[in-house]
């Protein structure tokens, strides 16, 4: 097989797995651990916070040491966190302190695939970026379908045997990357150099940083992930299935039909995008989406029945579907391809990164005044951001259709 379908088939057993996780550790924490709405706050933290902490220390290892590396390490690491769960509660019992350990870990295999997988992709694009960043966004959310479906039957599984299952997808992933045949990575320490690790790491940092702070579109893409991570994010993982529970009474199986509604909004609307080309007032059309989806999420919070807060949530991943993939690609065609894999860690951590801080918004402002309200809060402050956003940066006028030579 070529590098680009090894490359489909190991990322899309991770996507496949996080499909699984989001069901199930929302249903472990709210439905099985029946816990207050600070501690799924908390909880879902404790799954974000790694990412948040080093991110972009994977990223500065996957330029330096190549991203085929660092997926190997990252995914291994990432099947031991289920397997290590699933014994804990074959052997004590399911505990919120067993829970928060797994979070950890797999915060930390996050935080080392993502930058590594996606600064690879413009290495096997085969000169078509946007193409291969819609379909890897397509094929996300479209697998991670098949895993909703799987952990909506969580009640009837029990946790043991989906754990089980994403030990067992996330292990032949690695054997796909490991397959994989990509370009060679050396180090990228100047030759001669006795600079430790540590040292090259922080100038590297320091290195992408400059790069993101200086490209008029990268920092504002930075921005608008970082709102979607404390706005967005918070509201889906903590809000949304507290929402289920308390004004729903909802099950497993209801906070998979909101997972699966999303996914289907999202996938359409890629869908669409490839039958249309490429999309070249990219700024315009993030900025348009998200306020479009915030306005739409914002309706979620109006306690209007659970089929409504389905119809919302697939608007609102349709919405998704224009924003996530046009930031990402936007990313991938403004950064110096030897910092690829920094600049998508800076991509992903000013969203996961985030995410820690929505999620403990979501929490307690659910906690405070009921999730409708905080859902609706979040929604509008997004508003607020990709208004000021367009108003105050280039972002609007980004035009990227080429120029013809006379």
């Amino acid at each position: 097989m070529r590098p680009l379908q090894y490359y489909f088939v190991g990322s899309g057993t991770w996507f496949l797995t996080a499909g699984i996780q989001s069901v199930l550790f929302a249903w472990l924490v709210t439905i099985v651990l029946d816990a207050p709405a600070d501690k799924v706050g908390i909880a879902q933290m404790s799954l974000l916070l790694p990412s948040m902490l080093l991110m972009l220390v994977g990223g500065s290892l996957a330029d330096r040491f190549g991203g085929k590396r660092l997926l190997l390490i990252g995914q291994t690491l990432g099947a031991l966190a289920p397997m290590t769960l699933a014994l804990m509660i074959a052997a004590f019992g399911l505990t919120y302190s067993g829970v928060i350990a797994y979070a950890l870990v797999m915060g930390i295999a996050q935080a080392t695939v993502t930058p590594a997988r996606d600064g690879l992709l413009n290495t096997i694009a085969e000169g078509a970026i946007q193409r291969r960043v819609m379909q890897v966004s397509m094929l996300q959310f479209g697998i991670q379908m098949l895993g909703f479906a799987a952990a909506s039957q969580a009640d009837r599984v029990g946790a043991i045997g989906l754990l089980s299952g994403q030990t067992v997808l996330l292990l032949l992933g690695v054997v796909a990357f490991y397959l994989m045949q990509v370009p060679p990575k050396g180090s990228s320490s100047k030759p001669g150099s006795t600079h430790s690790l540590p040292h090259e790491l922080k100038e590297s940092l320091i290195e992408g940083y400059r790069s993101v702070r200086e490209s008029p579109y990268m920092s504002r893409v930075v921005i608008l992930n970082f709102a979607i991570g404390a706005f967005f994010m918070g509201s889906y993982i903590v809000t949304v299935p507290l929402i289920v529970r308390e004004v729903y009474a909802g099950t497993s199986q209801q906070i998979a039909w909101i997972n699966i509604a999303n996914s289907i909004g999202f996938i359409l609307t890629i869908m669409a995008l490839l039958r249309l080309g490429d999309v070249h007032r990219q700024g315009r059309a993030v900025l348009l989406a998200l306020i479009l989806g915030a306005i739409i999420l914002g309706v979620g919070g109006l306690g209007l029945g659970f089929a409504s807060l389905v119809v919302v949530i697939f608007l609102w991943g349709s919405c998704g579907g224009v924003a996530m993939t046009l930031l990402r690609t936007i990313m991938q065609e403004q950064s110096p391809d030897d910092q690829r894999s920094r600049m998508m860690a800076f991509h992903s951590f000013a969203f996961m990164g985030a995410g820690p801080v929505g999620t403990l918004l979501s929490g307690y402002l659910s906690k405070w005044l009921g999730p409708g309200a905080a859902l609706i809060l979040c929604a509008g402050a997004m508003v607020v951001v990709a208004v000021i956003v367009g108003l105050t940066s280039r972002l609007w006028q980004m035009d990227t259709t080429p120029v013809e030579e006379s």
